[in-house]
């Protein structure tokens, strides 16, 4: 494929994962909510959002921690049991229930139980995407419908801020994301720009099959608990921009450490892949599933989704982000992906709010 056309099927398969996760929240809402799935007791309690920051800036301390003692194996073993729990609450809702156990869906039990195996036993790219949809529209759907409209808002900026920060300030979250993409987790969507592309050939490492990790998938990653899609040049960086097929000529690197990231010497789509944080998808959905859920104007009628305006606006919003963001990094510079994707959604939520006759006020849940 001409580079023209790599850039065009990347833009838009991360386009589609990123809809995929969206559209997959909206149709687990009325599910969820008939299965008592909300996380908390008092959905429009704003303290929810500063205890759940405070939850990832716990879970960020442990997994670098983990990170640094050498117990990787510990944060895969979790994430793959987050995974198989989040698949559950999916497949629950959806797997008929032709064989139970008390009033546990034995079928949706196997098949969760199979995400998990096939995570640990094949973790090729497609197997991470799929995986990465399927726990993203159920962990969309989950916190969509814990957070009301006021605590939704301030998580999305919160967490748009604390991003920023961690990536062009205290930059802690690249050694995050360096030891995350090794362990080959739907932490990320992996986005192949070459048919010939497998995660498991790379195995979490440039070309170089001796293990050198000079320019692993990190240097193209978001991070997990604090999703950035930015395009990091540095051998340790989460960006969204980059794959694993080229070494990174040192060359190129910028010499002074202090320098606030450039461009890298080639092009991203020069290598075989891209990546995104799942969480750049998950956590704008947050709002989306939000609007949907406890707000109660410009209602669509749209066959096995709970939407309205408002919340189609979050998602366009959402995705006009993205492609901005995609445009940013695929030019190979550093970017923060929340600023962008969160701003995008919210804005796009007040505009669908106040066009569906909903006071700024009461839009903002006040």
């Amino acid at each position: 494929m001409n580079e023209r056309t790599r850039v065009l099927t990347a833009v838009g398969v991360t386009v589609a994962l990123f809809l995929a996760v969206q559209i997959g929240s909206l149709a687990l809402v009325e599910p969820f909510h008939e299965s008592e799935r909300q996380a908390v007791e008092n959905p429009q309690d704003p303290t929810n959002s500063v205890f759940y920051f405070g939850v990832i800036l716990v879970a960020t301390a442990f997994m670098l921690a983990a990170f640094k003692y050498d117990l990787q194996r510990i944060i895969h073993a979790l994430i793959v049991g987050v995974s198989v729990m989040l698949a559950w609450f999916v497949f629950t809702e959806f797997v008929p229930s032709v064989v139970t156990v008390g009033s546990t869906n034995v079928l949706a039990v196997i098949a969760s139980l199979g995400v998990g195996v096939a995570l640990v036993a094949y973790p090729e790219w497609w197997v991470i995407d799929l995986t990465g949809v399927l726990i993203g529209a159920g962990a969309g759907a989950l916190f969509g419908i814990s957070f009301g409209l006021l605590p939704a808002i301030l998580l999305l900026s919160v967490l748009a801020i604390y991003d920023a920060i961690s990536v062009y300030g205290t930059e802690h979250m690249l050694d995050l994301a360096e030891g995350v993409m090794d362990l080959q987790i739907p932490v990320i969507l992996v986005i192949p720009t070459s048919l010939s592309y497998s995660s498991l050939a790379d195995d979490g490492t440039d070309v170089d099959e001796a293990g050198s990790s000079d320019a692993s998938p990190a240097d193209d990653q978001s991070t997990p608990s604090s999703p950035v899609a930015d395009a990091e040049p540095d051998d340790s960086s989460p960006v969204a921009n980059g794959g694993t097929d080229d070494a990174i000529d040192d060359n190129v690197r910028e010499t002074n450490e202090d320098t606030e990231r450039e461009t890298i010497g080639e092009s991203p789509l020069e290598r075989d892949a891209l990546f995104i944080g799942l969480g750049d998808a998950v956590i704008p959905t947050i709002l989306v599933v939000s609007a949907a859920y406890f707000l109660e104007a410009g209602t669509l009628d749209v066959p096995g989704l709970v939407v309205n305006v408002p919340a189609v606006g979050a998602l366009v919003g959402t995705i006009a982000g993205l492609l901005v963001l995609l445009y940013m990094v695929l030019k190979g510079r550093a970017h923060a992906g929340l600023p962008l994707l969160n701003g995008g959604a919210i804005g796009g939520y007040l505009v669908g709010a106040l066009a569906s006759g909903v006071p700024l006020l009461t839009a903002l849940g006040l």
